[in-house]
């Protein structure tokens, strides 16, 4: 099977986004609810949560630009050199043709 390295490439640049958007949102959240607990407030799990995705934010923004800023990789692409010669090919054709026109005007 062939296949495309472009999707897969793809694929896990989106997965990359979302892991750099919700790792630090989760471990934020987390660290505000033992804080929560630790401290008994109720209110740092939410600023926790508005730091995690600052944060996160920040990450994806850094990713994004990082991906744009450096140049497009290309797939190599391998060609086989073989021993057929195209001109050849086409000045032959192109004699055919000079010929049967000839032959075409002599009748």
């Amino acid at each position: 099977m062939n296949y495309d390295k472009g999707v897969y490439r793809s694929l896990t640049q989106i997965l990359q986004f979302g892991i750099n958007m919700l790792v630090p949102i989760l471990l934020c959240t987390f660290l505000g609810i033992f804080l929560d607990d630790f401290f008994h407030t109720s209110f740092l799990v939410i600023i926790m949560f508005f730091i995690g995705a600052v944060a996160g934010g920040r990450n994806v923004y850094i990713f994004a630009k990082h991906i744009f800023d450096r140049p497009p990789v290309h797939d190599e692409v391998k060609v086989r050199k073989s021993d057929f010669d195209e001109s050849k090919t086409i000045r032959r054709n192109s004699q055919n043709a000079v010929e049967s026109l000839k032959d075409s005007d002599n009748e």
